[in-house]
């Protein structure tokens, strides 16, 4: 019982909202969006433990993706149950917040997560890059076409069942990809021990009963921490829309990021990277394919979710900050530089939309300049490394070994990855 204490004390910070959701009781709404946020924080870390254990059988990027997709279902629940009540009064302010969750969650992964991996890597070791292997520019490759794919939406100002078709497509085809990889022998520490070592039928009847009981958890309570978000907002006077945007993906996207740092801190920032590109994968792909389908749904009609002109440009920065990470890893690689870059520039935009929080025009204005900087930055790194493109078709899309390209792209990385050759 020992080795399961973890798993025991997760499931216990779930057991209050349980109480408070299935006897239909409240408390003072920030309250409730704790004791609601502690929950679905429990139940996630199940999930990523088991989904961590499932490395026993599966390949390792099939294993990652479905951590990723795992770990993710908190900001799918919370995100599409905004969906859903915006499809019912499409006047509603819920037709905002479902992007304010969406975009929120993308950019916190990316701006946040992604260089406190560089960095405690370096930190930890003195390197100054996380090195990537072939492997990955499935990943790359799938989050580029993603990405490319993404600044249709903004153009429209909207999320269409046209994207659900083509998003959903993709990220099936992810999936179908990197299930080729081989299955490697993993070696898991932490609370995923205690089940990895069980005997094989053991391990996979415990890895499904705790994914069945994360995911009940999860289900019932994101739409009180949903509401309780709100609520707060109101009682404490911040803006609703930047209280869901960025309070509800750090309870949803904790679990995950503290794994990565477990791996960074095993000596593992190839697998810590791995993961979190693919929740961008999934977020960027499955999630927002999801919003126009579930929006029909509670619609009763064929329905796109519109955005406004604040929504707008929140997507166009999120899909301009993806573009600009993408570039980063071109050459199989995230240095340090490109991970400062990243945080900088989050921080920044982060800051001044708190900042310019009541003035609609000014915020607007900011999320625009940083979305062209981010692209601007992003042509250049394309332009830079043009010739490795091909590479990422062959390899991450074609799925053509070509271990060799690996050290090419190894031994002429520059030492910045900001478009910047080396010195001499």
């Amino acid at each position: 019982m020992q080795k399961f204490k973890f798993y025991l004390l997760a499931a216990a910070v779930t057991l209050p909202a349980l109480g408070l959701r299935l006897t239909g009781s409240h408390v003072a709404p920030l309250l409730e969006a704790l004791i609601y946020g502690l929950a679905i924080l429990g139940a996630a870390f199940l999930l990523s433990w088991a989904a961590e254990a499932a490395q026993k059988d599966l390949s390792q990027g099939a294993a990652l993706a479905i951590l990723a997709l795992i770990t993710i279902l908190p900001e799918y629940a919370i995100d599409l149950y905004y969906t859903w009540q915006a499809g019912k009064d499409p006047s509603s302010e819920y037709v905002s917040y479902a992007a304010a969750n969406m975009t929120g969650a993308n950019r916190l992964l990316v701006g946040f997560a992604w260089p406190l991996i560089a960095i405690l890597f370096w930190w930890r070791t003195g390197k100054r890059a996380v090195q990537l292997s072939w492997e990955n520019s499935a990943e790359v490759a799938f989050l580029g076409i993603a990405t490319l794919y993404s600044f249709t939406i903004p153009l429209r100002s909207e999320i269409s069942l046209y994207d659900f078709v083509f998003l959903g497509g993709l990220f099936f085809a992810y999936l179908w990809r990197i299930s080729k990889m081989p299955v490697e022998d993993e070696h898991l520490e932490g609370p995923a021990v205690a089940i990895g070592n069980l005997p094989r039928t053991q391990r996979r009847w415990s890895i499904g009963l705790l994914a069945l009981f994360a995911a009940f958890v999860i289900l019932l309570v994101a739409e009180p921490f949903a509401e309780a978000l709100i609520h707060s907002g109101e009682s404490l006077g911040i803006d609703e829309f930047l209280l869901i945007q960025w309070l509800a993906p750090l309870a949803s996207e904790a679990p995950e990021v503290v794994i990565c740092v477990l791996f960074v801190l095993k000596l593992k920032p190839t697998a810590a990277i791995g993961a979190l590109v693919s929740s961008k994968i999934n977020q960027w792909t499955l999630l927002v394919g999801m919003i126009p389908l579930v929006y029909s749904l509670a619609a009763g009609r064929l329905a796109a979710l519109p955005l406004g002109e604040r929504q707008n440009e929140e997507f166009f920065l999120t899909a301009a900050q993806s573009l600009f990470a993408v570039a980063l890893l071109l050459r199989l690689r995230l240095s340090l530089w490109g991970a400062f870059a990243l945080l900088i520039m989050f921080i920044g935009q982060f800051t001044l939309s708190f900042i310019y929080r009541n003035d609609e025009p000014t915020t607007i204005a900011v999320l625009t300049a940083f979305a062209w900087l981010y692209v601007a930055l992003a042509a250049a790194l394309f332009l830079w490394n043009r010739r490795f493109i091909d590479d990422y078709i062959k390899i991450g899309i074609l799925n053509r070994p070509a271990p060799e390209l690996e050290a090419a792209h190894r031994e002429d990385a520059p030492q910045l990855a900001l478009a910047v050759p080396p010195p001499e």
